[in-house]
Parts: C-alpha cells; structure tokens; sequence
C-alpha cells in the first residue's frame, strides 16, 4: 500500500499527514518517521491522538485526512511536552535529580492545552518549579520563567497572575546576592504590567520596588515612587495595599532621619489599619516600627511594649523577625537600666526558641552594662560586630549608651582627685589619650564637672564645686514677699481714696 507523508511547520512543530485506509501505525510511516528524524532531527514519537494543533486545521483538512494527524516535534527544542496530568507531576517529584525534575516540569509548561484541568496542574507545575529553582539558587532562570510565561498569563484570570508574579519574585528574593536582579525585574514587570493595563499587580509591584531601591539605599527614587504610588492608591482606596506603602514610607523617612514624617506616615498607616481586617503578620511590622520610633525618642518603655506586641505576632507566625523583636526588647531593658532582666528573659519559654548569636550579643551588652565596664563593653562590640554594629537601630542606641558609661567611669575616676595626669585616667580606663582627652574636654563643655585641661602639662585640673550661700536666695524671696504687701496696700488704699 502506498503511503504519502506531507510536512508543514508551524511555530514549532511538525504536522505529518498519513494518507491511508489503515489506523494503525504501519510500517512504511515507521520508515518514514526515521528518515524524518535523521533529517528533520525530530525526537520524538508520533501521538495516535488529535493534540492542540489538529485545531489549527480547517474541517475539509480532518475530513481530507481521516486516517490520522502525526505531530512531531524539531529538535530544537529539548524534548517534547508532557501532557498536563497530576501523573506528570508525580513523575516530577518522583525524580532522583533536581536537574531531571526542573526539566520535566518545563515539558509539562510547553504542553500548549489551555482546557481548565491543564492549566490547573500548569499553576501546580510552576510552583514546584519555582521551588526547586530556588533550592539550586538559579536566579537568572526564575527571571527567564516568568518572561516565559507571559503567553500563559493570558489564559488565567488576572489575580491568579498576580499571585504567580509575586511568588516568583519572592522566590528570586529567597537567594542571596540578587538585589540588583531583583530590581531589574522588579521593573521589568512593572513596563509589563503597564503595557497589560494590569493596575493591581503594578501597584504592588512597584511597592515592592520601592523596597528594594531603600534596601540598596537609593532613596532619591524610593521616595518619589512612592510619592506618585500613594497617591494613585488614596484615590482608588485600596487600605490593605496604603498600609503596605505607607508603612514602607515611614521606613524610608525613618532611615533619612525625618522623624516626624516617619510618625506622620505610621499614624497613617495605623488610621488606614483600623478600617480594615489586617493580617497578624502586617500588624506586627506596625507595631515594630512604632517600637522603632518610640525608641528613637528614649521612650524605651512605650517601646518595649511594641516590641512585646510584634515579637507575640511573629512568634505565633513563627517569622524569622521574632528574633530581632527579642533583640529589641532586651536593648529597651538594657537603656532603661534594668539589664539584669535581660537573662530572664532569654531564659523564658519563649526566649529559650531563640537562642543564638543575637542573643548572645545582647546578653554580652548587659553584663558589661551591670558591671559598668567599656573593657566588656568594647569586647562585646568587637565579638558581635554583625549582631550590634551592623544593626543600625542597635548600633545608634548602643552608642550612647557608651557615651553614657564612658561618662560615668570618667567623672567616678576623677572624682579623688583634684589634678591628674590625663596618661593616668587613659591608663586606668584602658582607652586610647587621645579618646579620653576629646571625652573629657565635651564633659567640661556640657558641664558635667566642673575642671579645665591644661594641655601644656597633660594634666585635668578638677575645681570644687561652688557652694551656693544660702542667704542670697533666702533675701530675694523675703524681698518679693514685701513688695507683694506694697501692692497689696496700695491696691487697698487706692479702693478707699476712690
């Protein structure tokens, strides 16, 4: 019997059309098909069933070519696509190789069935993608999956592809050292969904944006998308959307040190909470940073119950910031002077879940702080510099609270004395001349003793405090007391002559 085989390429397949009687797959399409494959460099086998591209087909070509339509695919592509099953997606997971599983779930992704089930398992298929992705920290190709997906996203309702958006672009932000990409993309998406006249995920995506450009301490353009941002989502009234970006202003105004627009934007931020349901999570980054702020104004007691309130919602949540709410906690406790409560705490039911170097840096700080001593205190700074000097909230409290303890060991050691050596009190304070001799002249500048430094000598000359005499004061106030009667008298008498 003679077969016929014809070849039309579209996008990326090839059609091959049987013309026969017979249903079943003979032998000269078998011969056929390997000569295809050796020329055309097809990898895979033929399919007995009608797949998506039949569609393309006019009905005169079906009826034409009853006997059957053969779908190959060219070898520029890796391998063929697989159908949209949950056994595909088994097969998936099944497999012993990370490498073996990304590559069979971007079959099941170039499955081009757009049915409701198939797009269904396709959702599935790119979540176990992204995940594996990020396990193997390749960034680049969660940036090429989701430009990939672009055609996808047609056919799914628009919040599910917000939802796919954001969960690549956190997945991106689960590897570390991918700030600029992050932000490449961030941008990327936002020309995307511009383009798509996709408003919800723009606007969070541009908040996420201005995120990032404050983490990398861009703030110049951090704060003026934010400005165009805030007020596009006043006018549309999204509150759990003007929480977030309200809240990221208050950050961004927090670390340019505008203290009353950062309170400006958390009290906005709060006003705009209370009209809606807020999850726990979000309600507990409002509470740290009201904390923050708090504690920015040495009101550490206000403070340290933000900071109790946050570490109880991540705590239940079990997010990675309870630590830095603890931490927090301990450094309100330890300004406040009560540093011995900082090993209770630690000792708590809930402390003991967080134990670690942050802890262990605070717990450090207290004890130099309970025994008034800079030796511990500097050791401490120079043990833990990731946990206390690159934390910038620890970092500017800690600062003077060493001011302070260096002030206090300083007018403790001179207070004998009424002319010393400043080598002696650097020898006895174990600092640098040169740090004691600048501390000492700021003290006598802001009155803190009453001395002088005579620099030609090296010496600190401590005067007396002056005694005030107790007369004067006594005088003034009899003086006062009297003229008070004289008014009083000619008030009375001004009345009677009247």
């Amino acid at each position: 019997m003679q077969s016929k085989v014809r070849i039309l390429k579209k996008e990326e397949y090839v059609e091959v059309f049987l013309l026969q009687e017979e249903r079943s797959f003979p032998k000269r399409l078998s011969e056929n098909f390997e000569s295809l494959r050796k020329e055309r460099r097809l990898t895979t086998e033929p399919s007995l069933s009608l797949p998506w591209c039949a569609r393309k087909i006019s009905r005169a070509s079906r009826r034409r070519y009853r006997s059957g339509l053969w779908i190959f695919q060219v070898g520029a592509m890796s391998s063929s696509y697989l159908p949209a099953t949950t056994d595909s997606i088994a097969q998936a997971l099944e497999a012993k190789d990370p490498a073996e599983s990304i590559s069979i779930l971007y079959r099941i992704l170039d499955n081009p069935s757009s049915s409701p089930e198939a797009l269904r398992i396709k959702e599935q298929a790119i979540s176990n993608l992204s995940d594996l992705l990020t396990q193997e920290k390749k960034a680049e190709e969660l940036r090429s999956l989701l430009t990939r997906l672009r055609p996808f996203f047609s056919l799914i309702p628009k919040a599910k592809t917000a939802k796919i958006v954001r969960g690549i672009i956190d997945a991106v932000a689960k590897i570390p050292g991918t700030s600029d990409l992050q932000i490449s993309l961030c941008k990327e998406m936002v020309e995307w969904t511009r383009a798509e006249k996709r408003t919800f995920l723009r606007q969070r995506v541009e908040a996420r944006l201005a995120a990032l450009l404050m983490e990398s301490k861009d703030y110049s353009e951090a704060l003026t998308l934010l400005s165009s941002l805030v007020k596009e989502v006043r006018r549309l009234d999204d509150k759990l959307l003007l929480v977030d970006i309200d809240l990221l202003e208050s950050k961004l105004h927090f670390s340019l040190r505008n203290l009353p627009k950062a309170k400006a934007a958390l009290t906005a931020a709060r006003t705009a909470a209370n009209a809606i349901y807020v999850p726990p999570a979000q309600q507990g980054t409002i509470d740290l940073q009201s904390g923050i702020l708090h504690a920015e104004e040495k009101d550490y007691k206000t403070a340290y119950s933000y900071f109790f309130e946050a570490f109880e919602a991540f705590n239940a949540l079990e997010d990675p910031r309870a630590v830095f709410s603890l931490k927090y906690m301990l450094l309100c406790k330890i300004m406040v002077n009560q540093a011995d409560d900082v090993t209770g705490i630690i000792s708590s039911k809930a402390g003991l879940l967080y134990v670690g170097p942050e802890m262990d840096a605070m717990k450090a700080v207290a004890d130099a702080y309970s025994k008034r001593s800079l030796k511990f205190f500097e050791t401490a700074l120079r043990d833990y510099k990731a946990q206390l000097d690159e934390d910038p909230i620890v970092h500017r409290h800690l600062s003077s609270l060493y001011d302070t303890l260096l002030e206090q060991n300083l007018c403790r050691l001179i207070e004998p004395f009424s002319r010393v050596e400043i080598a002696h009190v650097a020898e006895l304070i174990e600092l640098p001349i040169d740090h004691v001799e600048k501390k000492l002249s700021q003290m006598i500048l802001d009155k803190k003793f009453a001395g002088t430094l005579d620099q030609g000598a090296g010496c600190l000359i401590i005067f007396d405090d002056p005694q005030q005499d107790a007369i004067f004061p006594a005088t003034l106030e009899t003086i006062s007391n009297i003229g008070k009667v004289v008014d009083s008298l000619y008030m009375r008498s001004a009345r009677i002559m009247a």
